[in-house]
């Protein structure tokens, strides 16, 4: 579902004071020009829709509230591409959206990997995230992967002999390393055969965009300097 929308670009213009008067030109004082700073624009067009400046910088806060660090400007723009795309199909599908009772859990699960409540609301405030809007990012990106998961799991069949490999070259192999003995192949099967469901998703999801996105007109602007906040 296109959610067309049409979006100038703001800029605060640079702002100068003069102290004094004519007659006492010794006292008029300048203030330095600021330099223009972005308060919104467009990143990039896609079909009849557009992704804005501040969706990007939303997800670098994101980002770099879970993993300490964002991508670069250009790989979040793609990432917000394919979000559209998966969203766009999504909606035309009528996909039902998470319950609040598991977005609940994602946030209390982001919140669990913090010491304590200070320091969770700390680093929110130090990405420039509100809980409002992390809330709303969770929520979007449950949606997509369950819908990702919806769309590709039925079609990712694992065999044994692709569990005993995974067992033999990895799994048992990183354990090692760490000092650890692997458990018996039996007692970690299931979640083996998770993981190598999981690999065979994402080559598919990446598949599927490289081949959506062939067929969509996208564009992206050249950027502006001072797109990204300090």
């Amino acid at each position: 579902m296109s959610r067309a929308r049409s979006m100038q670009l703001f800029v605060i213009p640079a702002a100068c004071m003069w102290l004094g008067s004519a007659s006492l030109a010794f006292a008029r004082q300048e203030a330095p020009p600021r330099r223009p700073e972005t308060v919104d624009r467009i990143v990039a067009h896609i079909e009849g829709d557009i992704i804005l400046l501040s969706e990007e910088r939303e997800l670098a806060a994101y980002q770099q509230l879970i993993d300490g660090r964002s991508q670069a400007d250009d790989q979040l723009v793609d990432a917000l591409i394919e979000q559209w795309v998966v969203r766009n199909e999504a909606e035309q599908a009528q996909f039902a959206h998470p319950p609040a009772a598991g977005v609940d859990a994602e946030v209390k699960r982001i919140q669990n990997r913090f010491p304590n409540l200070q320091a969770y609301s700390d680093r929110l405030a130090a990405v420039g995230l509100t809980e409002q809007t992390l809330r709303r990012i969770v929520e979007q990106q449950l949606y997509l992967e369950q819908y990702l998961d919806y769309k590709f799991r039925p079609a990712i069949q694992v065999e044994d002999a692709a569990i005993s490999k995974y067992y033999q070259e990895e799994f048992g192999p990183q354990l090692r390393a760490q000092g650890q003995t692997p458990p018996p192949l039996d007692d970690v099967r299931e979640q083996i055969r998770e993981v190598l469901v999981q690999r065979g998703i994402t080559e598919r999801v990446d598949s599927w965009f490289d081949e959506t996105k062939s067929r969509l007109q996208i564009d992206k602007p050249p950027k502006l300097s001072g797109d990204r906040k300090p």
